[in-house]
């Protein structure tokens, strides 16, 4: 039987289905990693998370505000959160048909468009139309910046641009509710939507300016949503590519069981809302320093060895906070401290995964990031749904659920290592 390796790219030119001719995209060659490029493809990318999270501080009032119960305001969120996610699966393949620089700048223009409209809403029902083009605007920085990074960058660089873009996005959620809460306080919720709507505006001359037009290598003849298709179809067939986004969208779902279960659990030893946050915050900072840590010993130990020691990593965290639990060592640091490897694990695992997706079918970068990004929004919703069926009156029970889902992602890995 034929051995599969990951490391093999598979060129599209001669891998296209023979009833639909996927395209390539013509990009520059490859240039050294210019800072200003790293900025511009990691502000796209914080982008979307900035817009996405500013305004939870905002949701408590919400309610008061428009006379509305709870369920409704987080509609608010849940509306940005399935357009941000599903047109994804869109703008992937737009990316790789007409180039990532045009796509990119139309989705910061409806971005724009949804931040101004929800700074101007007077309803609830206003405020959930303009978060849902909000979010379908933000979509699009998140693929293309991905797709960026293997249209530009290639090898271990790759990895260490994956690498920044990880730190950058575990600063972003506490960075922006951070902020959020602030300008709430002093100039209203209003103000939070007139930042993006400014920001928005940054991020499209930033692309405008800084990013060099792309277009396909040939001329396409069959139309737009049956080449989707065949993108999509194509990337099904790639074993390589289905076991990276397992385990990418396997770590997220463990990671997003932690921030959903977290704050009950640990109002369970008598950590109150004003304390819960110094506690969470230990795994995305060492989430951050394992990104950190990747970019500089990418090179040295290789992507394998890695994944490998990120895995080892989780592992020991979550052995040992259950450990702790088991023991009836019933306390905030025994549950959160342990998490901290954890945390570095999963920073040595997301950038090598994130680059495995873009980097196995080059042509079809743009619809690998779509495919990576909404399986990591789907088992991350997924998780937080399985938490809410959990009993929490401690940690036992939580870190079962985040060790079922690094034990699956153990399993894809040990496979893709095997092929």
């Amino acid at each position: 039987m034929q051995r599969w390796r990951p490391s093999r790219r598979v060129d599209t030119r001669n891998a296209s289905p023979p009833h639909s001719r996927l395209l390539l995209i013509s990009t520059p060659s490859r240039p050294a990693a210019s800072p200003w490029l790293v900025a511009n493809l990691l502000g796209q990318i914080s982008f979307g998370l900035l817009a996405m999270t500013i305004c939870l501080p905002s949701m408590q009032e919400w309610g008061a505000i428009f006379g509305a119960n709870q369920a409704r305001v987080q509609l608010t969120f849940s509306a940005f959160v399935v357009t941000f996610g599903g047109l994804q699966l869109v703008y992937g393949p737009l990316s790789d048909r007409h180039g990532r620089k045009g796509v990119l700048m139309a989705g910061l223009a409806l971005a724009a468009a949804g931040s101004l409209l929800a700074a101007m809403a007077g309803s609830l029902n206003g405020l959930i139309a303009a978060r849902l083009l909000q979010g379908a605007g933000c979509a699009a920085g998140m693929v293309v910046a991905r797709s960026m990074v293997q249209d530009h960058f290639e090898g271990p660089q790759r990895t260490r641009i994956m690498a920044y873009i990880g730190m950058a996005m575990g600063m972003c959620p506490p960075l922006a509710t951070i902020v959020g809460g602030q300008l709430h306080v002093r100039l209203g919720w209003q103000s939070n939507f007139l930042l993006i709507a400014a920001l928005a505006l940054v991020m499209w001359f930033a692309a405008w300016r800084g990013i060099a037009a792309s277009r396909p290598a040939q001329t396409v003849g069959t139309h737009w949503l049956r080449e989707m298709r065949a993108a999509y179809l194509r990337l099904a067939r790639e074993p390589g590519f289905l076991l990276y986004v397992a385990i990418l969208s396997l770590t997220t779902a463990a990671f997003f069981a932690f921030l959903a279960g977290a704050p009950i659990v640990l109002g369970s030893y008598g950590v109150g809302p004003q304390g819960v946050g110094w506690y969470i915050m230990l795994v995305p900072t060492a989430y951050i320093g394992g990104n950190y840590l990747t970019s500089s010993l990418v090179r040295s130990l290789g992507e394998r060895h890695l994944m490998r020691l990120g895995q080892a990593m989780a592992l020991t965290g979550l052995g040992v906070m259950l450990a702790l639990a088991q023991a009836g060592v019933d306390t905030p640091l025994a549950f959160a401290a342990p998490l901290m490897l954890l945390g570095i694990g999963h920073g040595f695992l997301m950038p090598v995964c994130l680059a495995g997706t873009v980097g196995l079918v080059p042509g079809l970068a743009g619809s690998a990031a779509a495919v990576a990004g909404l399986m990591q929004q789907m088992m991350g919703a997924t998780a937080g749904f399985a938490v809410g069926l959990l009993p929490l009156a401690g940690s036992w029970y939580l870190g079962l659920l985040m060790l079922g889902f690094t034990l699956l992602a153990v399993a894809a890995q040990v496979v893709l290592h095997r092929r």
